[in-house]
């Protein structure tokens, strides 16, 4: 299972992360996601625990904590929907 923690402030690092994570067990991955354009971080990130009951005590106590700042979502990360990229089109051009 991977968490998805949003509202994140910006100037969170991955270490600041795993710091908090950590304290519900061992972190096991954690990506910070940026823009490609202007490289700045875009204020969620996804985290991966060993245990899924150690991310399911982290998402009970830390979804709507206040950290950095900011009130913080931190819930199960749901599956990409598909790739899909552009609108509908029209078939009668």
């Amino acid at each position: 299972m991977t968490i998805y923690v949003g509202n994140l402030s910006f100037q969170a690092t991955e270490e600041d992360l795993r710091e908090v994570f950590a304290e519900y067990g061992e972190v096991s991955r954690i990506s910070l996601p940026t823009d490609r354009e202007t490289g700045r971080k875009r204020g969620f990130a996804f985290v991966e625990m060993k245990e899924d009951a150690q991310e399911d005590q982290a998402i009970s106590e830390l979804d709507g904590a206040e950290w950095l700042g900011r009130e913080i979502r931190v819930n199960k990360a749901k599956p990409r929907e598909g790739s899909g990229g552009g609108g509908a089109r029209r078939s009668d051009y």
